[in-house]
């Protein structure tokens, strides 16, 4: 057996597996964090605490920095579902974030995603701004849930023209549907709410 050489190779081997190994271990522990961070901000976003938010984002943000450098070299890693399922709940966090505060999206460059993350974040987003809006129906504030509304009708017609092969977008089209059926009962939802307000401004 000796004579084949099978030593080298399992110690070659083994050098490749165990950097790959620690990269992983790494990447599973700060993605677990990743994510406890961001779904954090996304609560803080709808109680009004826009600072904790951006504090738990820019958490999830350094925590991402940390192991990309290790799974570059390890891309089947880098590309696998639990990495990414925890940078789309860190990009829908700051997406949303963008989103509740008006300001223009923040492009996926700007936070480090590839566009596939970027855009399935941006399509979960619209369920954290039905949220909002049902949150701001609530309230009476029908001038703030039209707004809000309208953000989510852009977002789902922009995911929609965007007509890529499942394969390459991971399950986006899914996404998409889903974020369009939450616009449709939105807006069942709104004008809803407006009729029933144009009934009671004619009864006073």
């Amino acid at each position: 057996m000796s004579s084949l050489g099978l030593d080298p190779v399992g110690a070659e081997a083994r050098e490749e597996l165990d950097a790959k190994f620690a990269a992983r271990e790494q990447a599973l522990r700060n993605c677990r964090k990743i994510i406890q961070a961001s779904s954090k901000a996304i609560r803080a976003l709808h109680r009004g605490e826009t600072e904790v938010a951006s504090g738990l984002i820019s958490d999830a943000e350094t925590m991402i920095a940390e192991i990309e450098p290790a799974l570059a070299e390890h891309p089947d890693i880098y590309h696998a579902g639990f990495f990414y399922d925890a940078v789309k709940e860190y990009g829908e966090a700051a997406i949303t974030r963008a989103l509740v505060a008006g300001d223009t999206l923040p492009l996926p460059s700007e936070l480090g995603l590839h566009a596939v993350p970027y855009l399935k974040g941006l399509g979960e987003a619209v369920g954290e701004l039905r949220r909002r809006l049902l949150d701001q129906l609530r309230n009476g504030d029908l001038v703030s849930a039209d707004a809000t509304f309208g953000s989510m009708d852009a977002v789902v017609d922009f995911l929609m023209e965007l007509d890529y092969p499942d394969g390459m977008t991971s399950g986006l089209r899914r996404t998409t549907d889903m974020a369009r059926s939450l616009v449709e009962r939105s807006r069942s939802d709104l004008t809803t709410a407006a009729l029933q307000e144009r009934y009671r401004a004619g009864l006073s």
